[in-house]
């Protein structure tokens, strides 16, 4: 029997299940583009007409099989990926993912779960747990900390300024959560002009308004100074205020000097907020921690 006869009697073999035939062609398309990674070009070589031009169709009206929706997908955003994950990427502050998290980003796909509660995931919930457990370790935090894990540096400004909300308007006998902020004790936020761009998104977000913020000018060390901040304090002492300090400028890697600032806003009754997004990361080195 030939080649070419073999190949026609193929179909009365057993076929692959459509999900592994689906999975196996994203693993053999995501260790392709990996291998890649070093060669392919940084930006973008697709044109946005172009990319739109491939996914501009009508919805269809019947289905495909799964691996030809994998491989339809890795056509169409051909020339559209930059090339985060390599070590050539320098924009913005976006880091690649270890071989480890990418395998475990797979499985978490695969397995499906709801982590929002422990019985919708035992699994989940416990390793949340330890995850955090091992966080307040590696930056030193207190064992009775709270931890949260969100999305991203947006939704942790926002979930930490929601509980410096919440504190600041209970002190002032204003349950927040029952009343809402009508009506409720106007709040103030003391940052630098070189806070990042999702802090006073988080101020929007939570209905604090742009208005309630105050900010101070950096030094030439690119963070606050004590008399700026002591002054700003004092311009309307008794007012509940968040002051908010950075671990890490995002262009400088500055740090705010913590020792005399953080006395300063408690001595004055404020919620101290730390945007640690990325000089927090130097309490787990040994040859950083002081920073």
């Amino acid at each position: 029997m030939t080649a070419q006869a073999n190949l026609v009697a193929a179909p009365d073999s057993p076929k692959e299940n459509p999900t592994s035939a689906a999975l196996r062609a994203a693993s053999s398309h995501a260790l392709e583009f990996l291998a890649g990674l070093e060669s392919r070009a940084v930006n973008a070589t697709a044109t946005a007409a172009t990319l739109q031009a491939r996914f501009n169709e009508s919805i269809p009206e019947e289905g495909m099989a799964p691996n030809d929706v994998i491989e339809t997908l890795v056509r169409s955003v051909e020339g559209g990926l930059l090339g985060m994950p390599s070590g050539r990427f320098f924009a913005w502050v976006i880091g690649g993912a270890l071989p480890s998290a990418v395998g475990a980003d797979w499985l978490t796909s695969a397995w499906g779960q709801n982590a929002a509660l422990y019985a919708c995931s035992p699994a989940a919930s416990i390793v949340e747990s330890i995850v955090g457990k091992w966080l307040k370790a590696l930056f030193r935090l207190p064992e009775s900390a709270s931890f949260a894990l969100v999305t991203g540096c947006q939704m942790a400004h926002a979930t930490c300024l929601a509980a410096a909300r919440h504190s600041l308007l209970r002190q002032d006998g204003w349950d927040v959560e029952t009343n809402g902020l009508c009506g409720a004790p106007r709040l103030r936020v003391i940052s630098s002009e070189r806070q990042h761009a999702s802090i006073e998104r988080a101020v929007r977000l939570l209905g604090l308004g742009t208005k309630c913020m105050t900010l101070l000018p950096s030094n030439d060390r690119a963070t606050l100074s004590e008399d700026d901040l002591a002054v700003a304090l004092q311009s309307d002492a008794g007012a509940p205020t968040i002051v908010v300090l950075q671990a890490g400028d995002i262009n400088t890697g500055s740090f705010d000097s913590f020792e005399t600032l953080i006395p300063l806003a408690k001595k004055s009754g404020a919620w101290v907020h730390i945007d640690g997004a990325f000089g927090l990361w130097a309490s787990a080195s040994p040859a950083y921690s002081h920073l």
